[in-house]
């Protein structure tokens, strides 16, 4: 049994790790209390700092499924590995599937089977995370009055919730309508020991849910609280009360709690200290700093860390044009041409892509010679390399999780959704921060939820987010006239397909002694490829 491979091993060594650290029995054996345990805590702050750092260093791995894999795997880097699947998975996200390019298993949708590499690399990477949130949540009083313990809770708290929800949206269909279906195991600080010896079962969506919201819940009243005592984040790759609002919009929005998720937006924009980048701020390559004042939340990179010392085992490898990586090799990411084609002469984000005569209005004589050596039209030069410079080797660009530009749109279709004035907040926005000649006369609801969905693919592109609005929205993957090279991969997986979930890994099924081979998500034929348009 590979250790990593398994959330039951997973909660053993939670086990073994606490022991170690001596917070769960003294010496003599005796049981140390929860008030003892956060005793602990402030006497000894970095111990608890220590659990924090831990949660978000998980964001960012050099290959840390490979004893589970048994195997060195490219791109097998943390959380942005998630990031890249499912974009891979859509229908924005076009690429060639070709030797350099380790997408491939994403593009045709064979990381469904449920012994891919894919598919325990989702499960151990978000299933970590929640491990060492457990670790930072257990000792801490959920009552405490202490302003950094509140902080420190309210880390791991958000954290959780974020790595519950991720998995919520990946291994069943969204919540509305799905509430009694299975979704994923639940492990907290709570039952991590009874789960070590009999095993978890699938918990319902409902369950999944209610614990994700009872979390995000608790983690905002504890950042308000700290922040309100002084007690802030040292940088942005932790989280801030408003990312924990702009999470609990995220999280309202897919279930479609319309008003909850408008007001926890509006939360976010004004609780943020972040602003929406200008048209000036985007008319070239940007987005690889957390420096940048539309980043709410990100993953900071450093030069020393072993992804950047590999040079080519890290995100901007795979997904950035103009450093050096997989991308130079792959031919790499390219847009959807019709939704390339929708975006007028006049909205800067046109500029985020090479058109189909190589051009781009963002790119000075440097960038565009890279480019024409490597790329072909509709290629993205949204993603600045390291420093912005050309060709660089360094690959320590940060990663966005969260910018304020998403919140906006959050606003506009919640609103919108409720019966408010989505329109006009999405009109504003658009005008002011991307394209000043942007007219949207609709305002029926469904018509504005729609224009969102295009906004968001537009704005959002490459960040992540895309299949989590496919699902939500209940969209299939119709990847006609999109531009992909390779005719097996184009799809038209309609909306509900059971080969849109993820299946629970082969090694889980055999070792969690609550979960047997019927528990799992259907194991459905690969799609069948369709002519093109």
């Amino acid at each position: 049994m590979k250790i990593r491979n398994l959330i039951l091993t997973t909660t053993i060594l939670g086990l073994l790790f606490v022991s170690c650290n001596d917070l769960d029995t003294y010496p003599e054996g005796s049981i140390v209390t929860t008030n003892q345990k956060e005793e602990v805590y402030e006497l000894n702050p970095a111990q608890t700092a220590a659990g924090v750092n831990g949660i978000f260093a998980q964001f960012n791995q050099f290959m840390p499924n490979e004893s589970a894999l048994g195997a060195e795997r490219h791109n097998d880097f943390g959380y942005p590995s998630i990031m890249m699947f499912t974009d891979a998975n859509g229908m924005d996200m076009i690429t060639e599937d070709n030797g350099y390019n380790w997408a491939g298993f994403n593009l045709n949708f064979s990381d469904r089977i449920y012994t891919s590499n894919e598919t325990q690399i989702v499960w151990n990477n978000l299933y970590a995370i929640i491990f060492t949130a457990n670790n930072v949540i257990g000792p801490i009083d959920p009552e405490t009055d202490i302003a950094t313990n509140q902080y420190y809770l309210g880390q791991g708290l958000a954290a959780r919730a974020f790595a519950y929800f991720n998995l919520a949206q990946l291994f069943q269909f969204n919540y509305v309508g799905n509430q009694g279906k299975p979704c994923v195991p639940i492990i907290t600080n709570e039952n991590s020991n009874e789960a070590a010896l009999s095993g978890a079962p699938r918990s319902t969506v409902e369950e999944v849910y209610t614990l994700i919201l009872n979390d995000i819940n608790k983690a905002i009243e504890l950042l308000d609280a700290a922040e309100s005592a002084g007690v802030t984040r040292k940088d942005k790759r932790y989280i801030s009360l408003a990312v924990a609002y702009g999470l609990r919009a995220r999280i309202h929005l897919t279930m479609q709690k319309w008003p909850e998720a408008a007001a926890d937006a509006t939360n976010a924009i004004e609780k943020s200290e972040a602003k929406p980048a200008t048209i000036k701020d985007v008319s070239g390559p940007s987005f690889s700093s957390a420096a940048e004042k539309n980043w709410m939340w990100g993953i900071i990179i450093a030069e020393t860390d072993r992804v950047v010392t590999s040079t080519i085992v890290n995100w901007i490898s795979h997904m950035g044009s103009l450093n050096y990586g997989y991308a130079n090799f792959s031919k790499g990411r390219q847009i959807n041409k019709a939704l390339f084609n929708s975006i007028p002469e006049s909205d800067v984000r046109r500029g985020w892509w090479l058109d189909e005569e190589m051009y781009s209005k963002h790119l000075n004589k440097e960038q565009n010679d890279w480019m024409n050596k490597y790329y072909s039209g509709y290629t993205q030069v949204k993603f600045a390399p390291y420093k912005n410079e050309v060709g660089s080797t360094t690959n320590a660009t940060d990663l966005p999780l969260m910018r304020i530009e998403e919140m906006y749109l959050i606003k506009a279709e919640a609103e919108a959704m409720s019966g408010g004035a989505g329109a006009a907040t999405l009109v504003s926005f658009v005008k002011e921060f991307r394209d000043p000649g942007y007219e949207f006369t609709a305002t029926s609801p469904q018509a504005v939820q729609e224009e969102v969905f295009r906004q968001r693919r537009i704005e959002l592109w490459g960040e992540g987010l895309s299949w989590y609005d496919i699902m939500r929205l209940n969209k299939p993957v119709d990847r006609r006239g999109a531009g992909f090279p390779n005719a097996p991969m184009v799809f038209n997986i309609p909306a509900g397909d059971p080969i849109l979930l993820w299946r629970i890994p082969e090694a889980e099924i055999q070792a969690n002694p609550a979960l047997n081979e019927e528990d799992n998500n259907e194991s459905a034929p690969a799609p069948t490829p369709v002519p093109d348009l």
